[in-house]
Order: structure tokens, then sequence, then C-alpha cells
């Protein structure tokens, strides 16, 4: 990471960001490292499908299908056999560990003449161009042959060293690239890999690829889900260092932000969680996705592993609350008519608590307030953002959730600018506004 002069009180903030930054390569490694800082924080881990042993005061976590986690910490009233019919305070946040890119398609090797190329798919909804002639490498997972059919050996890779690359069609071969170019996914996307020799073979170089990396042979690869991402790092800009640019920012920072909440914030009461789905940027609608019943079902089953029925879980839910984390889109210096004309927020103002009447967002006045007060009483900078009523903004996993749990529900996040970029820019300030944020709603 490349620094410059920064505020004492954001370097925690700073460097605890990058270092997920650089380890969330693949919405799997996005787990690995949460629960890398939720094991250094004592939460121990639990499997979906065995039998859990709770004890009050306790802390846990959960790996669902590898690129989605659940936390959680319970209270010193959350008593095994001693719970309440009226339910526990329940507290839950939640982000996404997925981003837009481009993902390896089964078959991917493509030779044009001796260059070697990837055969690859768009996932999500990235802004194709800034793309182009970056360093990129690969990582996901790999499933090999194992004794059992039905347990395949699965395996995680991450190339580090950058490999690959899309290379841009130079200007005197397209006059009109400074006009506005339309990408075509399936020619235009496709990146290079090498050049084609005996020692790399045309029609499984990327397969022996994968074997060299997991140290297996070819022939024992049964499937694959690998990501292309951008190897840039993070590095911090602005005239006093108070902007970081890198890859991810969307939604990294807010699955930092819902780690160091739960870590920080506490649980004297009740049970406070996190969610950290996979998915968010194709809609949610997995097994592994904000829009599945893997919350509810780990809920339910927590209030059975602590000798409670479901009218307990059930009175939770609907007296409890939900913060929901994703980020948000700052004015921009060369487009501010792209902003509505009132609600709008800068870099540097705070984190923004995110409105829209159309519940892309999750929106209620009376919990809205709540965050408002959070923010006041804490003197954490804030401020209200809507879109503008002529353009369609993003949504969120907030709604969602809220639909499904019949929760209530805020969206917050970070203000940044280039969503979907393959590098975004955020203030350090409001990243460590929302992490202040997510703890006071878990202390407070």
């Amino acid at each position: 990471m490349s620094t410059t002069k920064s505020s004492t009180s954001n370097d925690l903030t700073l460097n605890r960001l990058c270092r997920t930054l650089e380890a969330s390569v693949s919405p799997y490694h996005c787990i690995m490292e949460a629960e890398r800082q939720l094991a250094e924080a004592g939460f121990t881990a639990l499997s979906l499908g065995e039998p859990w042993d709770l004890k009050k005061g306790g802390h846990y976590r959960i790996n669902a299908f590898d690129s989605t986690l659940l936390a959680f910490s319970l209270g010193q009233d959350a008593i095994p056999g001693s719970i309440p019919a009226e339910g526990l305070n329940l507290r839950l946040a939640a982000a996404h560990t997925d981003w837009p890119c481009l993902k390896v398609k089964p078959s991917p090797e493509v030779s044009t003449n001796r260059y070697a190329k990837l055969n690859v798919e768009v996932y999500g909804g990235p802004i194709l161009s800034t793309w182009m002639d970056r360093p990129l490498s690969a990582a996901g997972k790999v499933c090999v042959m194992g004794d059992d059919p039905f347990r395949p050996e699965v395996l995680f890779i991450n190339h580090e060293q950058p490999v690959f690359t899309i290379p841009s069609l130079a200007i005197h071969m397209n006059r009109d690239v400074n006009n506005g170019v339309a990408y075509n996914p399936q020619v235009d996307m496709l990146p290079l890999a090498g050049i084609l020799t005996d020692a790399l073979n045309k029609d499984h170089f990327f397969l022996d690829f994968l074997a060299k990396e997991i140290g297996r042979p070819a022939e024992s690869i049964l499937d694959y889900e690998i990501c292309l991402y951008n190897a840039d790092k993070p590095q911090q800009i602005g005239l006093q260092g108070e902007f970081l640019s890198s890859p991810r920012l969307d939604n990294i920072t807010s699955v930092q932000a819902c780690l160091t909440g739960l870590i920080e914030g506490g649980c004297e009461t009740g049970i406070h969680g996190i969610a950290l789905y996979d998915n968010e940027e194709i809609g949610s609608s997995t097994k592994q996705g904000a829009d599945s019943l893997l919350l509810e079902r780990v809920l339910e089953k927590i209030f059975l592993s602590l000798g409670s029925g479901r009218e307990a879980l059930l009175n939770s839910l609907m007296k409890g609350f939900m913060f929901s984390l994703d980020v948000a889109h700052a004015l921009h210096p060369n487009h501010t008519e792209k902003c509505d004309i009132k609600n709008q927020i800068i870099m540097g103002d705070g984190l923004a608590l995110k409105l829209a009447s159309n519940q892309a967002y999750a929106t209620d006045a009376s919990y809205i307030s709540v965050m408002e007060g959070l923010c006041r009483k804490n003197q954490i900078p804030y401020r209200k953002f809507s879109n503008r009523s002529d353009i369609r903004g993003g949504s969120t996993l907030g709604s969602i959730s809220s639909a499904k749990l019949n929760m209530p529900t805020v969206d917050a996040g970070v203000p940044m600018l280039g969503m979907h970029s393959a590098r975004e820019i955020i203030h350090i300030g409001d990243q460590a506004a929302l992490e202040n944020l997510t703890a006071a709603f878990f202390r407070g």
C-alpha cells in the first residue's frame, strides 16, 4: 500500500481496510479473511449441518457455502433453556462479499493465431472500460475428485501475481474511441493469457494452470469457480492523503464495518449478529444470497439450540433491527447534475443514510431516526442521501432481507466515486464513521 500523510485517528481504519481489500480477491477469500478476524476475536466455528452447543456470552461464526458468512454473539440473558416467550433483543448487520468482475467459463481456452486467451463472462455490472489494460490475476475455488463423489475436495487458489490483461484497441485503429465505445463481452473482454508454445498447450493451458496452482493432476479437476480480479493495490491519494483508491471498495468497506462493529460493539444482552452475503451483484436469489431463507434458518437454529420455541424467534424478529450496509453515490466533482438537487453527499461529509420511497433502500422514518440519534449521540458525521427522481439508482440487500424477515431495516454506507469501476474512491474518514456507527449500533 502506498501512503502519504494521514490523520492518526484514521490510521487503524485505513490499515485494517487495506488488509481486507488485498485479501478479498474473491468472495471465498473475503470469507477467509472475515473468519481470520473473527477467530482472533474469539468466535468459535460452527457447521450449518451439525448440532450446536451454545452458551450464554458465547461468540460464534458459520461459513455458509464458502462465500457467505454469518456470525453472532450471545448476551448474558441468552441462557439455554431459559429464553422468554417475548424473545431477546435482536440486532443484525448485513453486507455483501461479491463485486462486479469477470468469471472464467467452462472450456475457457481460446486461441487466436498464437495468442492464448480466456473465455470469460461478465458477473454483475462492471464498468467494462475500466478493466482494459489492467494487471489481472485469478482467484477462486477448484473441486477435485475425492473418495466420495458426493463430497469432492474443495481447494482455494489465489495466484497473486498478475498474469492476464485485456488489451485496448489502439486509437489509430478506432478513431472514435473517445466518443464512446460499446464493448461486446464475448469479443472485446477476452483476457490475453500468453503466447502458445509447446509448453503452453492450446487445448488445456488454463486447466494446466489450475493444476499447477493446486498441485494436483489436471485430470483430477472436476469443476471450478474462478474470477479474474484487478491486482492493483490500494493507494492513499489526495493532497492531504484523505482518499483511498482501490479495487473492491464496493462492498468490502461494508464487510469490514460489519466485522469491526460486531467485534468492538460487544453484546451485553440479546443476540447480535452479522450476515455477509454473496451474489448481491446479481440479485441475491441464490442459496447463499440475501433473497434466501438462510438467515432465518440460522436464527431459528440458534433459538432451537438455546432450547427455545419459534414464538420467541418471531417476537425477536418483529421487535429486532437490521442495519444494511452498502456503498452510496457521492457527488461527482465533474457531474453534479447527476445528483439530487438537495440530498447530496460529498466524500468527507461522513457516512450516508440512504433513503428511497420505492424501497430500493429500506426506508422507515422511525428507524432512520434511530440511526440519526446514534450518530448525534456519538458525534459521528453523516448525511441523508437520495437519488435524483429521474435517475434510477442502485438497490441493496436491505429491502430484500427486511421483507424476508419482516424486520425493521435501515440502509447506510460509505459515499464513493467510480462505483463498479475496476478502481473506486472513498474518503478514509467516512469509513471510520461507518465503522463507529456500526459498533454504536451493537453497543447502544
